[in-house]
């Protein structure tokens, strides 16, 4: 399979400019924080000093886990394909968002234990019912795998704006997600597992056994393809491939939160370099995201206690991207306001 390859942003002249700009709107350099990082990222991303957010949207990927048999979640297998439905009716969080930001949403069926037929807003990529139960086999075949990534990347193709976030829906993809970080990180399991959908910590503890069991069985550093073959998903292994494809497309990727994470560990074993065209949307409050950011680099946009997934993270940040373009297409500059950077400065205007 050839993987996507995005090409490494290194601009040196326009980073330089987009810092000019933004340095030069009416205000003391620094003062607007991470809306300043964020514009000057977009305009990165899209190589341009004037960059937009048209069109964004945010794909939901869905599939069933093995390992849930395991007794690794506090909700059963079905609430994926109730989800899924809810999703289609409109009523879940991240239509209520997605709604208000005016994002686009497309939910994927990348392999949910059920049989949903033709629907409208229902992109049917599924590889099959689940994965199977890595606590005793892998969960996918490599070719099951790597075909789930060339759909994930499929599903970006006819995207036509320039900024995409990832969510999933899969009850169990916590314990997934904790076994890939553990594997592809090398931290250890106590810093990956948390409570997922609501476990206590008896039901913690128990997520870490499954793990702790089935990552001696495959000891030793492996290659990344074989690790998410083993303990993924079939939502995570299409987030990847879709992540690196939206940033071979050169669009900002937005990251919701533990899972999608997860996901992007693996895509960026595979490829470092999609790592430039990354926005942390939010800190998630699932134990060991904060440590998987601090690994990524990833600043997040946002800290709310949130632990959803749905790319629910991502729609709340969609608002922070389009006040940061605003800044930089908007605001005045010193000189087109006829305010003097030196008198301003002395008269306490900025500082």
């Amino acid at each position: 399979m050839h993987l996507p390859d995005p090409i490494p942003i290194q601009d040196a002249e326009l980073s330089a400019a987009l810092s000019a700009a933004i340095d030069g709107k009416t205000k003391p350099r620094g003062s607007l924080g991470q809306l300043e990082r964020l514009a000057h990222r977009l305009g990165m991303i899209q190589r341009t000093l004037t960059p937009r957010i048209d069109a964004p949207a945010i794909v939901v990927f869905a599939a069933d886990h093995g390992v849930v048999a395991e007794g690794v979640s506090a909700y059963p297998q079905d609430v994926t394909w109730q989800m899924v439905e809810n999703f289609l009716r409109g009523g879940a969080a991240i239509n209520v968002l997605a709604r208000q930001h005016g994002v686009e949403l497309l939910i994927v069926d990348a392999g949910v234990n059920h049989r949903f037929g033709e629907r409208p807003g229902l992109v049917d990529r599924k590889i099959g019912p689940g994965t199977r139960n890595f606590a005793h086999e892998p969960a996918m075949t490599l070719e099951e795998c790597m075909l789930a990534m060339r759909y994930g990347a499929g599903v970006v193709e006819d995207l036509t704006g320039g900024v995409v976030g990832f969510g999933e829906m899969g009850i169990g993809n916590t314990t997934s997600a904790s076994a890939l970080m553990h594997k592809l990180s090398g931290l250890g399991i106590e810093d990956c597992v948390g409570a997922g959908t609501g476990l206590d910590d008896a039901g913690v503890s128990r997520k870490a056994r499954v793990i702790s069991d089935a990552a001696r069985k495959h000891p030793g550093a492996m290659p990344v393809m074989d690790v998410l073959a083993i303990f993924g998903g079939y939502e995570i292994a299409m987030m990847a491939g879709a992540m690196l494809r939206a940033a071979e497309r050169r669009m900002a990727v937005l990251i919701d939160g533990f899972i999608a994470t997860a996901a992007l560990l693996a895509a960026a074993r595979l490829r470092p370099s999609v790592l430039d065209y990354c926005i942390f949307s939010h800190c998630s409050d699932e134990h060991g995201h904060r440590r998987l950011l601090r690994l990524l680099g990833g600043q997040p946009l946002l800290h709310l206690g949130m632990r959803l997934g749905e790319g629910t993270g991502c729609a709340m940040a969609v608002p922070i991207l389009r006040s940061a373009v605003a800044i930089l297409n908007e605001m005045a500059t010193f000189d087109s306001a006829r305010i003097s950077e030196m008198d301003a400065s002395r008269n306490g205007i900025i500082a």
